[in-house]
């Protein structure tokens, strides 16, 4: 790029930062030294291949989605929480948002993210364990309750019974007298992820995505703040994934939906705008600030190049990171503090719209009260104290990171490709990513990749030629055991008499026509997400929708591979 172009470009970048909203702040170093929001090229100098890096807010957005980076909104702090019932939980959201949290983001048990009620036989012992239990929008009502929905924004993590709990929670805004269409947040429900690392599916991939669909048209035509997919990374990363391979996977899920999208009808630039992502922060640095700065760059040009998206938000890569779980370690936990800070720093420089710092003893159970707060406050030093809000894509213009980016974004290319090729040549009912994405979950390409991945990284601690300090080098300490959160039977048993108790008190027969109704509409060409609505309102629990669901469409099971 010549150094006209360049100046003509920092001068749009200049008007949009001055009409832009910046927040009250010091902007200036700790010594008092005043920075600029955004550096570039010195003036009157030419740049070969600037138009790659570019400036916040300008296509192809590899600095960030807006021309005041950090300076407009700080990221928002979003801790993942949840643990044995709703009343519990409740109370660790009301500390997270009295301690400086931004929004929340629920962590649901196992048995909630299978699909089963607490009462299921397959639920025994896992109730309230890795997450809270949500069996009725009675569960969601207890969760929220003095918490203004309308007045933060709400991550779920869950996939494949996404769409029947979203239904609780739209159903718990009700009955808090919240109009659904100023809800805000996140739902996970990105299943092309589940059959390639996490495995937590009901159905086979058909029904599943007539499903999202479903939501994708409900929640475009009634509640255009939410974000109905958030297409996963993370799980894939702490399968074992290279970060290259994360990007790529991902990113080629994310556009699979929109595929399916505009199989649906849709336009692009009306929903493309509600795919928001989720990516793991790793500890190798630089590498995953290039992840994230490619993975803007290549989602702005194939949503513009390859889907025909003209609006600037539908061209917008937003993110949210969470620290790398599978970096924690059990040994010397303490030194987690320090992996926490060192992942969340990465995800902050590349960009991340919102942020999870991990516990450091989530390794070993559920965060307790002292450790979460650590874990936040982690967030908050980084926010406040070290300077790094000051300016747009600071390490921008770096021989090192811009070679690294454009490295990780030529891997991520030729992964695309391969994706493409798999699904052969049509036609493709949805979509030719999509159809290589089916493919590949069939083939189990995707697995079988994540596994080499992961056996030639292990190889390599072994070996000792990577190090995990207090596990294979440094492994001296004077550190003493820690205390650790752990979830009594009694919560179990508990949400069993409660749930019991809501069974007995409810209209049997509203349940069963509602039921009834949801699965005449699954046989026809209709939207699924009113008649769900209907059945929770009549306090259909979680497992009754899923199971009259497992009848219908039947479970997946995952070919057995050698």
């Amino acid at each position: 790029m010549n150094a006209d172009e360049i100046a003509a470009g920092r001068a749009r970048w200049q008007a949009r930062y001055d009409a832009a909203r910046k927040r009250d702040a010091d902007f200036t170093t700790l010594s008092g030294a005043t920075v600029q929001p955004v550096y570039g090229p010195p003036e009157g100098t030419a740049y070969p291949g600037f138009e790659r890096i570019g400036w916040p807010g300008e296509f192809p957005y590899t600095r960030g989605l807006h021309p005041t980076g950090y300076r407009g909104r700080a990221w928002t702090i979003r801790q993942f929480a949840g643990f044995g019932n709703a009343q519990q939980t409740n109370e660790r959201y009301k500390m997270i948002l009295g301690a400086g949290g931004g929004g929340l983001s629920v962590a649901f048990d196992m048995p909630t993210l299978m699909g089963r009620d607490s009462d299921d036989p397959q639920a025994l012992g896992e109730v309230g364990h890795c997450g809270v239990a949500v069996d009725t929008a009675a569960d969601m009502e207890a969760l929220f309750d003095g918490i203004d929905l309308a007045g933060v924004t709400t991550s779920m993590t869950i996939s494949g019974p996404a769409v029947p709990v979203f239904c609780m929670y739209l159903v718990a805004a009700e009955r808090q007298g919240v109009d659904p269409s100023r809800l805000d947040g996140t739902l996970q429900t990105d299943i092309f992820k589940e059959y390639i690392a996490q495995k937590e599916w009901l159905f086979d991939p058909e029904p599943h995505l007539r499903l999202i669909g479903d939501l994708m048209e409900y929640c475009a035509a009634e509640i255009p703040r939410y974000k109905p997919l958030s297409v996963s990374g993370y799980h894939i990363r702490e399968a074992g994934s290279t970060a290259a391979q994360e990007l790529a996977y991902t990113l080629a899920d994310g556009f699979g939906y929109v595929e399916l999208g505009l199989s649906r009808g849709l336009d692009v630039n009306v929903f493309a705008p509600g795919l928001s992502f989720f990516f793991d922060a790793h500890l190798d640095f630089f590498e995953e600030i290039a992840k994230f700065r490619a993975a803007r760059r290549i989602w702005a040009r194939w949503l513009r190049d390859v889907y025909g998206a003209t609006s600037e938000k539908a061209l917008w890569l937003r993110f949210h990171t969470q620290t790398a779980g599978v970096s924690l370690t059990a040994q010397q936990p303490v030194n987690n503090v320090v992996r926490t800070a060192v992942e969340a720093l990465a995800a902050v420089l590349g960009g991340t719209n919102s942020l999870h710092t991990n516990a450091l003893d989530e390794t070993l159970a559920l965060p307790t009260d002292e450790s979460a707060e650590i874990a936040l406050r982690t967030q908050q030093v980084l926010m406040e104290e070290i300077g790094v809000t000051n300016v747009a894509d600071p390490l921008g213009g770096s021989w090192y990171v811009e070679a690294l980016t454009d490295a990780i974004e030529a891997e991520a290319e030729e992964i695309f490709a391969r994706i493409r090729q798999l699904g052969g040549d049509g036609p493709h009912r949805i979509g030719p990513m999509t159809s290589g994405i089916l493919r590949g979950i069939e083939d189990g390409w995707f697995t079988g990749h994540i596994a080499e991945s992961a056996f030639v990284y292990q190889q390599a601690l072994e070996k000792g030629d990577k190090k995990i300090v207090g596990v294979n080098c440094h492994t001296g300490t004077v550190a003493k055991e820690l205390e650790i959160l752990r979830i009594s039977h009694e919560v179990e048993l508990e949400q069993r008499r409660v749930l019991a108790g809501r069974k007995a008190a409810r209209d049997d027969a509203a349940v069963t026509a509602a039921v009834t109704r949801m699965i005449e509409v699954s046989r026809t060409g209709g939207n699924m997400i009113p008649p769900m609505l209907d059945a929770v309102r009549a306090e259909a629990t979680l497992g009754e929708i899923c199971d009259a669901l497992r009848a219908e469409w039947g479970t997946y099971r995952e070919p057995p591979r050698f």
